[in-house]
Order: C-alpha cells, then structure tokens, then sequence
C-alpha cells in the first residue's frame, strides 16, 4: 500500500500536476556557514553577484529567488561554492530554504545553507 501511494506521488510529480510557484528576483540573500572543525558560525548577507569568503570556502551568490507576494516566504538560492584557489566548485546549483537536506553541500570541513532572500 505503502510503494502504491509513492509511486501516485512520483507519477503526479513527474506528470507536472505540481504547478510551479511564481517568484519574484531578490537582491541578495542571507546564508549561514558552519565550520564543523572549529564550531564556527557566521552569517553571511550576499548581493547576487558577489563573492564572500568564509574559511578556505568562497561563497558566490548567482541570484535568490521568493514567492511572489511573500518576501517573508521560502528563499531560492542559486549558489557556486569552491574552495579558495581552485577551479572547480564544490558546490553548484539551487538550495532552498525550508528543505536544505535537499541539494545540500557535500564537503569533510565546512556546511552552507539559505536562511533567507534579501528584498531591499
């Protein structure tokens, strides 16, 4: 009963019955960084575009994205993490605010996730 009630999910899900939610462009966002050797937290407040460093991560925003109507709502960032120096980035995509187990950053020392847009 049980794989039944997945597999109608997924068939929904796949099919597009889910309609997508319109959103708005945000100037910037507000993420959170850990620093799981040292137990370090920090805040940090990006403009998209911009670039912080945290650690021997540099964090990049591409742009933060909110429902419509809701500043307050769910937060969309679009994200690039690499470490300092190198090419290639560890982390590359979408991280939502309320489900950041979603698409999380995979690395051994530091963790980053969306706390929410910044509007003004």
């Amino acid at each position: 009963m049980k794989t039944l009630a997945v597999s109608a999910a997924f068939c929904a899900f796949a099919s597009g019955a889910w309609a997508q939610e319109a959103t708005n462009l945000a100037v910037g966002a507000v993420l959170r960084a850990l620093d799981k050797y040292t137990g370090a937290v920090v805040d940090i407040e990006l403009s998209s575009g911009t670039v912080q460093k945290f650690g021997r991560i540099e964090v990049i925003l591409t742009e933060c994205r909110y429902p419509a109507g809701n500043p307050a709502g769910d937060a969309f960032a679009g994200l690039q993490i690499r470490e300092t120096g190198a090419n290639v980035p560890v982390f590359s995509g979408w991280m939502i605010a309320s489900s950041p187990g979603l698409n999380p950053m995979e690395h051994p020392r530091y963790d980053v996730w969306v706390l929410r847009c910044k509007t003004s």
